[in-house]
């Protein structure tokens, strides 16, 4: 008897003769879906940081500006992290259906809770417990869905992930002009903005829109896409992981209890376990699936192609996320926010990233999908991180210029953003579709996890290395850091032929 689960049948579009831009009808119901999802996450994240160190009689929580930088980073290690978790659910318990739905709500139940005015900061500890367990559920289970509707080498779908990315930067720009400028207008200076409460409100909206599209709509296009459990647990097991997880969240509350008690519970230490928890739990995992019985020597050899994309992705988002912590500092503190003869809101900068997606993604997705020949995967990946590189280290030369005391012209942080969100589209879409491809049957959900993970890991770094950034040093902080991803791209385009022959034929040639 095989140990590999059946891989579940592809879906394809229900309603006879309908396409999504050449793509199955399902595409669009999980296209809104994560549109909504993340409107509702980047409107949170794009005014969180100001709401945590603005003085209380601006709005915020006067939380100390480095602290609420690393909160902010290890917030969105722990709730990628939870990506891996979120896949073992749906593998072994519940299916990927399932777990985007109690995903959307969670989500949802996050923002309400930071919409409660006065709710200090419990509220914002239970907001983030209830969205890191949440999109832990959604993320890697939605992306999953994705890729069941394409059949193994079909051309589309690098380009239906560019599509399906697309969706993430509709919901990323609309984010930050109607929840960051219109609804809370970020100010330290007026005591009559920042309505910070509103905001987080429109982001539990936005994800409740995209859970009733995504309940009604799914019904009717996508078939049985992500209702059956991959790789069950027999029911003999099942009572024994759940009591093992019972016991290991009394253990945590146990010895979080201990620590506040004793004096010895601090946001530092939670930022020093959550980076060192990023980091471990992909290496972990790594050697979990390449010493399971339940991988085939084909299914290993793509893992371990897999493991130097992995790396590549965790030094791309390191640059991409601090745009939501030192770069946000960076628009709020260092930028001349009147240079151009009116206010730009800072949460505005934000809006620069979906801006040069939506333009160019469409071009990338045709030229990938009409294109002859076209670089590999692990090339693109190179050519991802030279041009991010690139892009942080363009604000070395405002610094250089003018000192560290001069309010930098918008224009720089603005063609920065510009530079990392063209490197984005050579390495986000392109990893989610290679990681489908390379999954194992057996862990396919957690893998995807796996990928989101990337994102942890990258974030764990961000709230260590951001404790080094400050006004006066922000120039070499930009340029060597910016040097030092490039040059790793540039490695990456001369390892590449070597990671690609180890992806065999499951990747594009």
């Amino acid at each position: 008897m095989s140990l590999r689960p059946p891989v579940e049948s592809t879906v394809t579009a229900t309603p006879t003769g309908k396409s999504f831009f050449g793509h199955p009808w399902g595409l669009s119901t999980l296209f809104l879906t994560e549109m909504w999802e993340r409107f509702s996450y980047y409107g949170m994240k794009a005014i969180l940081l100001y709401y945590m160190y603005y003085q209380v009689s601006r709005g915020g929580l006067g939380i100390d500006k480095g602290t609420a930088t690393s909160l902010v980073s290890i917030y969105g290690a722990a709730l990628y992290m939870s990506g891996i978790a979120g896949g073992w659910v749906a593998d072994r318990l519940i299916g990927a259906r399932r777990s985007i739905t109690w995903g959307c709500v969670l989500i949802m139940c996050a923002h309400v809770a930071l919409a409660i005015p006065n709710g200090g900061q419990s509220s914002l500890y239970i907001s983030m417990i209830l969205l890191v367990l949440g999109t832990g559920l959604l993320k890697p289970n939605i992306t999953k869905n994705v890729g069941d509707l394409y059949k193994e080498g079909d051309d589309r779908r690098d380009a239906g992930f560019t599509l399906f990315v697309m969706g993430v930067q509709i919901g990323s720009f609309l984010a930050p002009v109607i929840i960051g400028d219109l609804l809370t207008s970020p100010d330290q200076s007026n005591p009559q903005g920042n309505h910070f409460h509103w905001g987080f409100g429109a982001a539990a909206v936005g994800m409740a829109i995209g859970l009733a599209q995504y309940l009604v709509r799914g019904r009717h296009t996508l078939g049985a896409s992500g209702k059956r459990v991959p790789n069950p647990l027999e029911p003999h097991h099942r009572k024994r992981v759940f009591s093992s997880l019972l016991g290991g969240a009394v253990a945590l509350a146990a010895l979080i209890g201990v620590l506040i008690a004793t004096g010895h519970f601090s946001a530092d230490g939670v930022v020093n376990c959550v980076s060192v928890l990023a980091i471990a739990v992909p290496v972990v995992y790594f050697i979990i699936m390449l010493r399971s019985r339940k991988v085939t020597v084909k299914e290993r050899s793509r893992v371990l192609a897999f493991i130097p994309l992995f790396i590549a992705m965790v030094i791309f988002w390191f640059v991409e996320e601090q745009q939501f912590s030192v770069m946000a500092r960076y628009a709020d503190q260092q930028t001349d926010l009147g240079a151009w003869g009116f206010h730009i809101d800072p949460t505005l900068i934000q809006t620069v990233n979906p801006v040069v997606m939506l333009a160019l993604a469409p071009v990338l997705a045709a030229l990938w999908t009409k294109a002859r020949r076209q670089p590999t995967t692990p090339q693109k990946f190179a050519i991802g991180l030279v041009l991010t590189g690139i892009g942080f280290a363009v604000l070395f030369l405002p610094w250089m210029m003018g000192g560290a005391s001069q309010l930098v012209n918008p224009a720089w942080p603005l063609v920065s953003l510009a530079l990392i969100a063209i490197g984005e589209l050579f390495v986000n879409p392109v990893s989610l579709s290679v990681t489908t491809q390379l999954a194992p049957a057996a862990y396919a959900s957690q893998v995807v996890g796996l990928n989101y993970a990337s994102d942890s890991a990258a974030q764990g770094l961000i709230a260590q290395v951001s404790k080094f950034y400050s006004s006066d040093s922000s120039g070499l902080y930009f340029g060597v850091t910016g040097a030092l991803v490039a040059l790793v791209g540039v490695g990456l385009w001369f390892y590449a032929p070597r990671v690609q022959r180890n992806m065999g034929h499951a990747a594009h040639e």
